[in-house]
């Protein structure tokens, strides 16, 4: 399917205001690395606690901060999430320890902070209790007194963690919202062991420092071998400038979607890495699909300058580039919009580097690719002329 014929766009003619683009976005991202946002790792980089929570009503960041400063839990971070009216609050806790005792004593420093002043002494929250701890008070009270085994009361304690996480989404406001669940001698007796707070904690994720530094390391590497990689693919099957042009175009991308998540504030995750992985393959495919018509073109067209043939060859493969990358974005975008909060980081890159990536073919590797051949004539004393493959200047027959 062919979109558009007979496209006659000067591209390289544009060269320089597409350079300047990709300078202020490059710059901008780079300046927000080195002194405003840094390089927002997340935790799975830099090791710590991740409590999600979900309250009955809305919460202010400020009164959650100044709780967990009261608990000694400085420089947390709290960022609500998802939907306005579920409430919900992510709240992050850097750890330096390296044991797992001491991370799990963080998570549950976040939990002591959020429970109530007023919390009845001796009884434990409904709403953050596990499975095991509601079975267990079920059987040490046997409200139905002598009529029920064990088995009987884990049935009834799975009933009452699935209508709170599936049903209620993770909080009870009241002990009697089990009304109609369970019976109503179970109610009464979860009554003189649990109370209900105004929160529950719907997900916890826990990073050691060192796990968090040797996926930061290998993050890096997956991203540097695959560079590499592709720098040996693209010398063997053109020639090294092709390579060049191409890596160099990539990390074009990479730096402009690392720089945007850096001015976003947005957290770079191991899920973010694997997004960045993608658009990696994508915008060097995309590339050498482009170099690819390039090559083609200046066997047929032998007496024109490298900048008309990368043209040409621009404007024939414009069809194919919008109909690949304009149905990817669609894609993406549908992901970043209507994935959840789990996919947001994910799919954020992939629209940010599907677009960047599609650019910088065009806009990037390209022009480098001209640039270069131009030095290189202009070094041997020759002006930019005619090229053949491989950038050797073409005999011409002189008249007899």
């Amino acid at each position: 399917m062919e979109l558009f014929r007979n496209v006659n766009i000067d591209w390289l003619g544009k060269k320089w205001y597409m350079l300047a683009f990709s300078l202020v976005f490059s710059v901008a991202g780079i300046l927000s690395m080195l002194f405003w946002h840094g390089v927002p790792l997340g935790v799975d980089f830099k090791g710590g606690t991740l409590v999600y929570v979900k309250f009955t009503h809305e919460v202010k960041p400020d009164t959650l901060r100044a709780a967990t400063d009261k608990a000694g839990l400085k420089n947390a971070r709290i960022q609500t999430y998802g939907a306005p009216g579920n409430h919900e609050v992510l709240i992050g806790l850097e750890e330096h320890a390296t044991s797992e005792q001491a991370l799990d004593r963080g998570k549950n420093d976040i939990i002591r902070a959020l429970e109530p002043a007023d919390a009845p002494q001796g009884k434990q929250d409904l709403n953050n209790a596990g499975f095991a701890t509601v079975r267990d008070a079920l059987i040490t009270r046997d409200p139905v007194q002598n009529g029920g085994s064990e088995q009987a009361y884990a049935d009834i304690a799975r009933r009452i963690v699935d209508f709170r996480d599936k049903t209620k989404g993770g909080v009870l406001a009241s002990i009697d919202d089990l009304k109609g669940t369970v019976p109503d001698t179970v109610v009464a007796a979860l009554k003189g062991d649990f109370f209900t707070s105004e929160f529950g904690v719907r997900n916890v994720e826990i990073v050691g420092p060192q796990v968090g530094e040797q996926l930061r390391s290998r993050a890096l590497w997956a991203i540097g071998l695959s560079l590499l990689g592709m720098l040996v693919y693209l010398w063997f099957r053109f020639e090294l400038i092709y390579g060049v042009a191409a890596v160099v175009a990539v990390f074009h991308d990479t730096l402009i979607t690392v720089g945007a998540f850096s001015l976003l504030n947005k957290e770079i995750s191991l899920t973010v890495v694997a997004a960045i992985l993608t658009l990696t393959g994508y915008s060097m495919n995309d590339t050498i699909v482009v170099f690819d018509r390039i090559r083609e073109n200046v066997k047929l067209l032998r007496r024109e300058p490298l900048a008309e043939i990368v043209n040409r060859s621009i404007n024939q493969t414009l069809s194919r580039t919008i109909l690949t990358s304009g149905l990817t974005f669609l894609t993406v975008l549908s992901l970043y919009l209507f994935g959840g909060e789990v996919l947001h980081g994910f799919s954020l890159a992939l629209v940010i580097g599907i677009l960047i990536g599609t650019y910088s073919s065009i806009a990037v590797a390209a022009p480098m690719l001209v640039a270069y051949q131009d030095w290189r004539l202009q070094k041997s004393g020759r002006g930019p002329v005619a090229v053949t493959e491989g950038g050797k200047r073409p005999k011409v027959r002189a008249k007899a």
